[in-house]
């Protein structure tokens, strides 16, 4: 199978690691693709939000599947583009990307569906953001409607910043405070079927103990020792699957992956948001124990034959992730500055632990440098948590750049 992958960081990375590890992908591309990802796959330069341009390279290397990574191009429509040229695409159409492109729309379809999720306020005006702040009260809990990369919601005990925000925001939605930890859940749909993956927690603060600023997520692990042992079941029954019903029953059937941001509140599982792709950095830890290959099953979801797919098959041990990031990230990240130690991650601790580039760049003179505020996932499997989260924090020390970053508690609690 010819395979082509849009994207650019650490997600598509992860996809492209197990892509290339699977024996029915007989070539691999990426577009643009990133330093690490040119080391398994092939790469092309492309206007990953140009849905013409993206069809018209699946045309010219034959693709048989084209997996389309980030939130950005599939709410431009580039899925469309693709399936409109013939090709099997794994990624939702644009009006069923609008499930994360807008969190209103997100918040009609749940109430449409019968999802559970917190009461919210739409709000247009600074007036109407002012009445909707006053009536949850703190933590306040407010979210640009539109996509922001991760970082459009603030949650603060200050009322003058949440104002300040929904002020920025040219659409904002309010909404009351969901207590409880967060889980991420994945599931692969054909928008009839739905598969759900296993679940994992990540860490949006920039620092350890959940402090600092709000960032696109600064590690991973999976399992959830903690979690309910039905907590998949009651998610697929209770939110993913009235929700691909809902969208199937407007005419906008959602096919790709559905993205569940969930919090575990007093009252039960409630929706904090939905996604239309794979999450970074959850990817990186829940492709790390998948063991049934993964291009068979994106097809299968971009093709409408899930249903006749085998049970997903899984590692017993876990996963953790740690991202290494640039100075100044998330406010302003530097970049330029090499990157050293990849090549004693492989030497040293592969095949249990490697590197999956995010924000990278080959410079003039051939070294890897950072592009991006997050650069790096370090990536480790072990028997259980506290053994992975040991392989990964080994294999991040033998990495150098300048003015890095990382949370040295990712998976802590959990590891024990």
């Amino acid at each position: 199978m010819r395979i082509l992958v849009i994207g650019g960081g650490a997600r598509e990375h992860a996809l492209c690691h197990a892509l290339s590890r699977d024996p029915a992908v007989t070539a691999l591309h990426c577009a643009p693709g990133n330093a690490g990802i040119a080391e398994v796959a092939t790469t092309h330069p492309v206007d990953a939000l140009d849905g013409a341009a993206v069809a018209a390279l699946a045309g010219r290397l034959g693709a048989e599947l084209v997996v389309v990574g980030p939130e950005a191009p599939l709410v431009a429509g580039v899925a469309d583009a693709v399936r409109a040229a013939g090709v099997p695409v794994f990624g939702p159409s644009a009006e069923a990307a609008r499930l994360e492109g807008s969190k209103a729309f997100a918040k009609e379809i749940m109430a449409a569906a019968g999802v559970p999720t917190a009461r919210s306020y739409v709000c247009l005006t600074a007036d109407e953001a002012a009445k909707a702040l006053d009536a949850f009260g703190p933590p306040y809990v407010v979210k640009d409607d539109g996509l922001a990369a991760g970082k459009g919601v603030v949650v603060t005990e200050d009322l003058a910043r949440a104002r300040e925000h929904a002020a920025s925001c040219e659409r904002v939605v309010i909404e009351e405070y969901l207590d409880g930890p967060e889980v991420s859940l994945f599931a692969v749909t054909d928008g009839e079927t739905v598969v759900p993956l296993q679940p994992a927690q990540d860490f949006k603060r920039a620092h350890d103990g959940d402090q600092g600023p709000n960032t696109g997520g600064m590690g991973a692990y999976s399992p959830l020792p903690w979690a309910e042992p039905d907590l998949v079941d009651e998610v697929l029954e209770t939110v993913l699957q009235p929700t691909v019903d809902e969208l199937r029953r407007r005419g906008t059937p959602f096919a790709g992956l559905l993205y569940a941001g969930l919090a575990l509140t007093s009252r039960g599982v409630r929706v904090v948001e939905f996604n239309a792709r794979f999450g970074d950095p959850e990817t990186q830890v829940v492709l790390a124990r998948l063991r049934t290959p993964l291009a068979g099953l994106l097809l299968a979801a971009a093709t409408g034959e899930l249903a006749e797919f085998p049970p997903l098959r899984w590692s017993e041990g876990a996963a953790v992730t740690v991202v290494i990031a640039a100075e100044g990230y998330p406010e302003a990240p530097r970049s330029g500055d090499p990157i050293e130690g990849l090549d004693e991650v492989a030497a040293a601790d592969a095949p249990d632990a490697y590197v999956l580039h995010a924000g990278t760049r080959r410079d003039d003179a051939g070294r890897i440098v950072s592009a991006g505020g997050r650069v790096l996932s370090v990536t480790a499997t072990g028997a259980d948590l506290a053994a992975a989260r040991e392989l990964a924090y080994r294999a991040v020390g033998r990495i150098r750049l300048a003015g890095a970053h990382h949370r040295t508690d990712i998976a802590a609690g959990a590891a024990g």
